[in-house]
């Protein structure tokens, strides 16, 4: 592959941050080409443990780590020690993105904030990410995507089976990676405008920003006065196509009818079921949304006499829209993920599968990289110590005033 056709190639990208919505930025960044460097901690970053927290999927290889710092090199630093703070000052002069997800109170103590390290470079983009935003009370305070993005954006609230059972739990990550995807777009906006200007600055955003804009729809209501009402029961939606349903094999598929009345002309003749069209219960949109409970337990009975592959078909002759409720393991065999380029050949053992799930953005003619395997840590770390100008004396001199750690 020709790193020239790569639209980021060119680019350095320092990956000071920590878990995952920071680090899924410089990940994609990777993807198109740029030369991304992962620092990280003696210890390493707490996030290369999470599979071995209770109730983690179990699988040889840190799936989640090469998912989301792969094709990175990796540096590892005391940014504690004045040494430390020296190498990565150096590599900031250079760099032209810097990411971080570190506390307000770390980045001072440690000299990593925006006004310390704009004055290194004029050039440089500082990606912040941070739970609550950079300014207002909470701006400090320690969030992850379960709290932040989910619990505190209304989206917890809403999204349950029940509006009398328990808040929904979310996914490990499942605001992680939209918000990544965010401050990506953020970056590049930056690095638009310095192609512009010639002017850095800071580019930021939130987990909780992106949260509420998830729940935006909802969120804007109550913005507008609106009482935002629970989900009801399936059993007793008032559209029933726009429900979910379980087929005879036991799966589920959910339909969506943006225009009902459009979709009921010809819903009855593709579930078999013509008289329903005539049906004084359901004739017009309003006398459907009156009697949507008994409408829902007719097509209950209807969809359990057939498996999932039979409805597919029928929908798909009668373009109707139907989402199939896939369970993640479908995945191994989605040929739709494959050809749309969602999985892609991983490279390297490192990976644990022949499969990785690639960056949900294309440039048509723009080539990506192949996705090579996460850095263990400090594995690049002579190399691109090398590369920043210290020579083996100067290497040994940082070790002694303890730039990389006790065992290095």
């Amino acid at each position: 592959m020709n790193d020239d056709a790569m639209i980021l190639a060119g680019i350095k990208v320092l990956d000071a941050a920590s878990f995952i919505a920071g680090p899924v930025a410089t990940t994609i960044m990777a993807d198109f080409g740029a030369d991304v460097i992962k620092v990280e901690p003696p210890m390493g970053d707490g996030y290369r443990k999470l599979s071995t927290l209770a109730g983690m999927p179990q699988a040889e290889e840190h799936y989640h780590w090469q998912v989301d710092n792969r094709s990175k090199r990796g540096l590892h630093l005391d940014l504690t020690s004045e040494a430390g703070r020296e190498v990565l000052y150096r590599l900031v002069a250079e760099a032209d993105v810097f990411v971080t997800n570190f506390m307000p109170g770390v980045r001072e103590k440690l000299g990593l904030r925006y006004e310390d390290l704009a004055p290194l470079n004029s050039r440089l983009i500082y990606g912040s990410m941070s739970a609550y935003g950079e300014t207002g009370p909470e701006a400090g305070q320690t969030g992850f995507d379960t709290t932040a993005y989910w619990a505190r954006s209304g989206l917890m609230d809403l999204v349950r089976p029940d509006p009398s059972g328990d808040p929904a739990r979310s996914m490990p990550g499942m605001g992680d990676h939209p918000t990544g995807v965010a401050l990506l777009s953020a970056i590049l906006l930056a690095l638009y405008r310095r192609e512009r200007t010639g002017r850095g600055g800071m580019a930021h955003t939130s987990l909780l920003a992106n949260g509420i804009w998830s729940n935006v729809f909802m969120a804007q209501a109550a913005l507008c006065g609106a009482e935002v009402p629970q989900r009801p029961r399936r059993e007793a939606a008032t559209n029933a196509l726009s429900n979910h349903y379980r087929t005879k094999d036991q799966r589920w598929f959910i339909l969506t009818a943006a225009n009902e009345e459009k979709e009921w002309t010809r819903f009855p003749d593709a579930i078999g079921h013509p008289e329903l069209s005539t049906d004084p219960r359901f004739v017009s949109q309003q006398a459907r949304q009156e009697n949507a409970s008994a409408l829902v337990a007719i097509m209950d009975e209807i969809f359990a006499r057939q498996d999932l592959d039979y409805w597919r078909k029928a929908f798909g002759a009668n373009r109707i829209t139907v989402g199939e409720v896939a369970k993640t393991e479908d995945i191994l065999h989605s040929a739709q993920a494959r050809a749309a380029g969602i999985t892609v050949p991983a490279a390297g053992a490192a990976f644990g599968a022949e499969l990785t799930v690639d960056s949900p953005l294309w440039i048509e003619g723009a080539a990506k990289q192949a996705p090579r395997p996460a850095p263990e840590l400090g594995e690049h770390t002579l190399e691109i110590l090398a590369e920043a100008g210290y020579d083996a004396a100067g290497i040994d001199d940082l070790r002694v005033r303890g730039a990389l750690g006790a065992d290095f």
